[in-house]
């Protein structure tokens, strides 16, 4: 549905972000995309969503190229940024002259998303917080029913109910058809959500591994003593103790930590991905 072969990019000449950059995304899956600041999380978002072009190497979308912009491709992809503007007119207004553009759009989708988000129909856009303005857009995402759905940083300037409510919505709106990726720092938000993690680091995707495959090869300890050194394949001072993640000898599925996750991955990456080779 989504494939990057051999992708060059960079924004400076003689300056590179993407180098040889390769990556298959399934629909039926929720993919979380992780990496530090700078590792081109949302430059990534930017060639799938067709608003960036590599310099080298292919990129197709639902077998579209999307720098030729097709219009059967874009009325299938939304992408909620990071940064945005909404206009000064109400929810629903948006939504009449917007959802034109996008054929299997809901109304009664999105009024069933603002509902659970407690947001007024008639409401001025311009007039919510940053946080209300973010969950407007996720619930207009949703409801056009776009088989490719891009997030970034979709949590931020949510309050904690708000983010439950997110976790629960965007759990239901997973379909066969559809591909939901979510660029985020705050991994934490993403735990039982998520069943693919995906990480950028330098350039490369050094991590590409379903929550069910991490689950079983790794365990996450929050309390390292007792456990033979052997074991370990990361460790980290976590509240005067020392945490970590470890090999998984029971093959009995465990609780995932994506913090403890992430960090291993950047900081001990070959031995991480190493456990899964065996």
């Amino acid at each position: 549905m989504i494939t990057l072969n051999n992708i060059h990019f960079n924004y400076k000449k003689g300056k590179s972000l993407f180098r040889n950059l390769n990556l298959v995304l399934e629909p039926g899956h929720i993919y979380g995309l992780l990496g530090k600041n700078g590792a081109g999380k949302s430059t990534l978002l930017k060639h799938v969503s067709g608003l960036l072009f590599p310099s080298e190497g292919d990129c197709k979308v639902l077998n579209f190229a999307p720098e030729d912009r097709a219009p059967e491709m874009l009325q299938d992809i939304y992408l909620i940024p990071e940064e945005f503007e909404l206009p000064p007119v109400s929810a629903s207004t948006y939504a009449k002259v917007t959802a034109p553009f996008y054929p299997k759009f809901s109304f009664e989708e999105l009024k069933n998303h603002m509902a659970e988000f407690e947001i007024a129909d008639q409401v001025k856009l311009s007039t919510l917080s940053y946080g209300q303005k973010k969950k407007f857009l996720i619930a207009f995402g949703l409801a056009t029913n776009a088989r490719v759905l891009i997030l970034d940083e979709p949590t931020n300037g949510l309050d904690i109910p708000s983010k439950s409510q997110f976790r629960k919505i965007m759990a239901s709106a997973l379909t066969d058809e559809r591909i939901i990726i979510i660029s985020t720092h705050q991994v934490r938000d993403l735990e039982n959500l998520i069943d693919t993690v995906v990480v950028l680091e330098n350039g490369q995707i050094i991590f590409n591994r379903s929550t069910v495959d991490i689950s079983e090869r790794l365990s996450f300890e929050h309390n390292l003593n007792g456990i033979p050194g052997s074991d370990i394949l990361y460790a980290e001072e976590l509240s005067g103790k020392k945490a970590g993640i470890v090999k998984n000898l029971s093959g009995i599925e465990t609780r995932i930590d994506l913090e403890l996750l992430f960090n291993g991955i950047i900081k001990n990456n070959n031995v991480i991905n190493g456990q899964f080779s065996k």
